[in-house]
C-alpha cells in the first residue's frame, strides 16, 4: 500500500513504523475472514482492513472524527487478523498508533473520560481494586442478576509452597488477577514446587501495562513496565531462569516490553532481557521433564472445553501446548468450534463495548459448551471471568485443572 505521510509524523519513530506496516499491507482482505467484530457488524470499517484505512488517511493529514475514533475503539485487538494475514501485517502496532493518534484530534464525552479514567486508575491498583471488589462480592446476593453476573465470586488462594529449590522463577503476580483469581498462582507455584523450581514473587511488581496501553495512555503504561523491569532485575542478577506468566494477556505485553522500550536508552537493553526470559506457564512445564509427576495425574478423563485466548494463541503464537500438557494429565478435550474468535472480553472491552462482548460471549458459550464438557478451562483471568459471569458450569484456569489432577 502506498502512503504517503503528513508533516507532523513522517520523521518520528511512529510515523516510520506506521509507514512500514501500512506498506506491508496489500488489501488481501483474508483478515475479514477472521474478525470477530466484522462478521457480527458486517461493516468493512469494523474489520481490519477497514481500520488500516482508516489509520492510513489519519497518518496522511486527512480530517479524523468521531467516526474514526468510534471503529478503531470496536477493535478487540484480538490479533487473530495477524495469524491471518499471509503479508505478516503488524496490525495491533498500528492500531496502537492509530489510537494514540485519534485520542489526541478527537475529544470524548466527559462521562466516557471518566470510565476510561477510573479504568486506569482502579484496575491496575490491588489496594484500590480489592477493597472495591470485596464491597461488590458482599452485595452480590442483593444485587439485580445482570450486575450480580459481572461480580467475580470470591476466591481464596490454597497455600503457597514454602520449600526453596536451587532453581528459581519469578510470577508476574498481576493486577486484576491478584484479587480476582489469586489461586491461579498458588496453583502454578504448587505444580512446579513438585518439579524443584521454587516460583518467587517481586512485590514492587504490579500491572504489566496492558491496561493503560490499550486506552491509548501509553506514558503510563510505559512507567508500569519500567515499575516491573526494576523489581524484577535484581532476581534475574541472582539467577532467575524465567519469568513465569499465568495470565496471557500479560504475557502478550511483557514479551513485548524489548519493542515498546527499544526507544528508551536507560530501559531498553534490560527490556530486550526481560522479553526474552518471559514464558507462559505451559511453555515452561512443556519445556520440563514431568516423568517424575506424569503417575501421580489423575485426570480420569474429565471432559474440560478448552478456551484458548486470543493473547495465547494469536498474541503469543502457542498453539496446542496447554492442550498436550490437559491430555497428559488424563483430561479428556471436548471440540470446540470456531477456536480462533476471541470471547468478548479482550481487557476492558467488555466494559467499554458491552453490547459487542455481550454477543461474542453468548458465541464463545455456545461453542464451548457443544461438546458437553465437564467444565470450561482457560489460560487468562479476563476470559475466565468473563464466560464465568454467563456459563452455567465451572469456568477454572487450566493451570488449577492440573493441579488438582495431582492430588
Amino acid at each position: 500500500m502506498q502512503t504517503k505521510l503528513a508533516d507532523f509524523i513522517k520523521d518520528t519513530p511512529q510515523g516510520r513504523e506506521a509507514d512500514a506496516i501500512l506498506r506491508s499491507c496489500v488489501h488481501c482482505g483474508f483478515c475479514t475472514a477472521t474478525c470477530p467484530t466484522y462478521q457480527l457488524l458486517g461493516d468493512e470499517l469494523d474489520g481490519p482492513r477497514g481500520r488500516i484505512y482508516l489509520i492510513k488517511q489519519l497518518v496522511e493529514g486527512h480530517p479524523v472524527s468521531d467516526k474514526t475514533q468510534r471503529h478503531l475503539d470496536r477493535c478487540l485487538t484480538c490479533r487473530a487478523c495477524e495469524t491471518t494475514c499471509p503479508s505478516g501485517v503488524k496490525y495491533s502496532r498500528l492500531l496502537d498508533i492509530g489510537r494514540a493518534l485519534t485520542e489526541k484530534n478527537v475529544s470524548r464525552g466527559l462521562l466516557e473520560r471518566i470510565n476510561r479514567s477510573l479504568l486506569r486508575s482502579i484496575v491496575p491498583q490491588p489496594k484500590i481494586f480489592k477493597p472495591l471488589l470485596r464491597i461488590g462480592q458482599l452485595l452480590r446476593g442483593v444485587m439485580p442478576s445482570a450486575v450480580r453476573n459481572k461480580i467475580p465470586k470470591r476466591r481464596i488462594a490454597k497455600p503457597w509452597p514454602d520449600k526453596p529449590h536451587p532453581r528459581t522463577m519469578i510470577v508476574l503476580q498481576g493486577c486484576a488477577q491478584s484479587v480476582a483469581t489469586p489461586n491461579t498462582n498458588a496453583a502454578a507455584a504448587r505444580v512446579l514446587d513438585r518439579l524443584g523450581i521454587s516460583l518467587i514473587t517481586a512485590p514492587q511488581a504490579g500491572c504489566c501495562g496492558a491496561v493503560s496501553h490499550h486506552l491509548s495512555a501509553h506514558e503510563q503504561g510505559l512507567d508500569y513496565m519500567r515499575n516491573n523491569i526494576d523489581a524484577w532485575w535484581p532476581h534475574i542478577q541472582a539467577g532467575a531462569e524465567a519469568i513465569a506468566i499465568t495470565a496471557s494477556g500479560c504475557g502478550a505485553v511483557v514479551k513485548e516490553y524489548a519493542q515498546l522500550l527499544a526507544h528508551d536508552p536507560r530501559y531498553a537493553e534490560k527490556a530486550q532481557r526481560i522479553s526474552e526470559l518471559t514464558k507462559d506457564i505451559s511453555e515452561v512445564l512443556a519445556a520440563q521433564d514431568l516423568s517424575s509427576v506424569q503417575a501421580e495425574y489423575t485426570g480420569d478423563q474429565q471432559k474440560v472445553a478448552f478456551h484458548s485466548p486470543c493473547t495465547l494463541q494469536h498474541g503469543q503464537k502457542i498453539t496446542g501446548v496447554v492442550e498436550s500438557l490437559l491430555q497428559r494429565a488424563g483430561f479428556q478435550l471436548t471440540a470446540v468450534p470456531n477456536a480462533h474468535l476471541c470471547c468478548g472480553s479482550a481487557g476492558t472491552y467488555s466494559i467499554l463495548q458491552p453490547e459487542i462482548a455481550k454477543q461474542l460471549l453468548r458465541n464463545k458459550l455456545r461453542a464451548l459448551q457443544s461438546g458437553q464438557p465437564d467444565v470450561i478451562a482457560t489460560a487468562n483471568v479476563g476470559c475466565q471471568l468473563h464466560l464465568e459471569s454467563q456459563s452455567g458450569i465451572p469456568v477454572k484456569h487450566w493451570i488449577e485443572l492440573l493441579e488438582e489432577s495431582l492430588g
